[in-house]
């Protein structure tokens, strides 16, 4: 190509790959490997097809890239609802990170309907996405089995049921993050403390249960069932539970809610038997959502990486899609212990 027409690319951004490739003396399919950052190129010869590609203003457009290799650039995104912010946050980081990959979501929100998921993603199979991730799935291990062994990429973003080794799935350190909450109640002085827990059943319910007891148990206080309370993640169940706690002739001091929902039903409870929180009564919350830092006191809490599970699950189906070899199926992104004003010392 002569100057004049290079620089006619350079301005109407139509420089192409054989353009790349013609004036860095080398073939197309280096090209290739050097913008798709493949390992089988020689330093020197990636240095000298970058300069070009930087002289040129060259760009891959990775949808034209998927449409050459029969893909839509789409990717099927099922969560059980927008609303909320649980939901919300990790629809934020998937979506972000699909915009920045060239890809687009097809949202698909299943209510926690089964049978309306299931349709959904037996749709999304059809040709019309190149994968999906699937935010708390309700199919059983066993149908997300079957719809691995048919070849679709998907990525399970917090599970509520224990799945195969072979899914895909993102989740958060439950297990750490319950017991880092427990701990802090424990190291402020309370031993008399109260739990109320999530669905039974789901992952996040039993590890969260067993970071509560493991904390408990290397502080050598027995755990007692009398303090425990199960729930559904909502905060009518942490009224109740807290409720039924703090009727106890012994109550608790302290109550651990397992997500925020329910830890502002525990503050309700507390409100309606008139004590001060944290005067009285020491809360903790799971996840760090908004209401966590509206309510009066604003609560300690745990904070789940929501969006940054959002983030990962792409990462992980792009890698998946594009058959790339994957250390690992099971991710798990830390959590962390936010303190804030409803825990103290006890009474």
């Amino acid at each position: 190509m002569s100057e004049p027409a290079q620089r006619e690319a350079v301005n109407h951004g139509r420089a192409t790959i054989r353009d790349v490739a013609r004036r860095a003396g080398v073939s197309v399919a280096t090209v290739s490997r050097v913008v798709n950052d493949r390992p089988d190129v020689s330093p020197e010869t990636r240095e000298a097809v970058l300069e070009v590609v930087r002289a040129l203003s060259f760009s891959t457009n990775r949808s034209a890239r998927a449409l050459s290799k029969g893909r839509t650039g789409l990717v099927g995104l099922t969560i059980p609802f927008v609303l909320g912010d649980y939901y919300s946050l990790i629809l934020s980081g998937a979506t972000e990170a699909l915009h920045e990959q060239e890809m687009r979501a097809v949202l698909c929100p299943t209510r926690h309907e089964h049978d309306r998921e299931a349709a959904l993603v037996e749709r999304l199979m059809r040709g019309t996405t190149d994968g999906a991730i699937i935010v708390l799935p309700s199919e059983s291990p066993g149908e997300l089995s079957d719809l691995a062994a048919q070849g679709f990429p998907f990525v399970v973003v917090d599970a509520p049921m224990p799945l195969p080794e072979r899914i895909p799935v993102v989740s958060a350190t439950h297990w750490a993050g319950a017991r880092a909450a427990t701990e802090h109640l424990l190291q402020l002085g309370h031993r008399r403390i109260g739990i109320v827990t999530g669905r039974e059943g789901w992952v996040a319910t039993e590890e969260r249960r067993d970071g509560y007891q493991a904390a408990l148990a290397a502080a050598g206080v027995l755990a007692s069932p009398e303090l425990v309370r199960s729930g559904n993640f909502e905060i009518p169940d942490g009224h109740a539970g807290a409720r039924e706690l703090l009727a106890l002739d012994d109550p608790p001091t302290a109550i651990f809610a397992c997500n925020d929902n329910m830890a502002v039903g525990v503050l309700r409870a507390a409100a309606e038997a008139g004590l001060r929180v944290p005067g009285d009564l020491s809360i903790v919350g799971f996840d760090d959502s908004e209401l966590a830092r509206v309510t009066t006191p604003a609560l300690t809490t745990v904070r789940q990486p929501l969006e940054e599970m959002g983030r990962m699950a792409v990462s992980l189906l792009s890698r998946l899609i594009d058959g790339q070899r994957v250390e690992t199926l099971r991710v798990e992104l830390a959590t962390r212990l936010v303190v804030r004003g409803s825990t103290a010392p006890p009474p």
